[in-house]
């Protein structure tokens, strides 16, 4: 049985000052558990991945009984802190996002990541201080991980996105968020002025352009999430191994890089 209480304080030290999480996100149980053998010190979903990995498209078509069913896959299968993307809660109501939270609660998760997409900011703080309120009536201290669109999503116009970012942040702060995620930025003097406008620790995803692990951190930057990177490219080679085998039937092309059946048995087999 997990104890939910200590994983999130576990998940939290993660963020203190002086801390760099790297985040390879999953998207199932089976990438969670290789996730976490490769010595991840926490491990996080990513929602692209998981909802491709179930047969819907990203971005709110899940179902929630599907998600809550892939949490409770993960965290029956690590022992690590689990911090699961929510999106924006399914639901602009800010009460039916606290109910999700405490149901992400009871299947396992100590994390979550909340998206303000574009919608206004104020409604989104209220789902936050929601999940705030949920996680406190569970007992737990679960991060959350306010994640804002500004840049991803062009939000503001060029030059005033950090100052755009900067403004939500402090609302977000007040409304219980423990962490500020900013998709979309990569420039160094942005992440740097983002890192120093805000408490909250700086989450930066893995794009094309983004500075490595070492520099986000000189920047200021306090976490680095693959985000669906990694399942995208998972994909993307089963693809091109499919796309081969289905053409030639070429037997060593699909076995040359496969891990042993005995370690990935052995990988996933009971813990004691």
């Amino acid at each position: 049985m997990r104890d939910l209480e200590a994983q999130a304080e576990a998940l939290h030290a993660l963020h203190a000052p002086g801390q760099f999480l790297i985040l390879a996100n999953a998207w199932d149980a089976g990438s969670a558990r290789l996730i976490e053998s490769l010595g991840a010190p926490a491990v996080a979903t990513t929602s692209s991945g998981v909802s491709w990995a179930r047969g819907y498209g990203d971005g709110h078509a899940l179902p929630i009984p599907t998600l809550l069913a892939t949490i409770a896959d993960m965290a029956r299968v690590v022992r690590v802190p689990l911090t699961t993307d929510i999106e924006g809660g399914f639901s602009d109501d800010p009460v039916a996002v606290g109910r999700l939270v405490g149901e992400v609660i009871a299947a396992g998760a100590v994390g979550i990541n909340l998206e303000d997409g574009t919608g206004d900011p104020q409604r989104f703080a209220a789902k936050i201080a929601a999940a705030r309120e949920a996680a406190a009536a569970a007992g737990v201290r679960v991060f959350v991980n306010a994640r804002t669109d500004v840049f991803l999503r062009g939000l503001a116009p060029a030059g005033e996105q950090v100052g755009e970012v900067l403004r939500r942040a402090a609302i977000y702060q007040a409304a219980g968020a423990d962490g500020l995620f900013v998709p979309g930025a990569k420039l160094p003097d942005d992440i740097a002025m983002i890192a120093a406008g805000t408490p909250l620790p700086l989450n930066i995803m893995a794009q094309p352009g983004v500075p490595p692990a070492a520099r986000l951190r000189e920047l200021g930057a306090r976490r680095l999430s693959a985000g669906g990177a990694i399942a995208q490219s998972v994909l993307t080679e089963a693809a091109e191994l499919a796309r081969s085998f289905l053409a030639a039937g070429d037997s060593d092309a699909v076995t040359r890089r496969a891990m042993a059946y005995a370690d990935l048995n052995r990988l996933h087999a009971p813990r004691a």
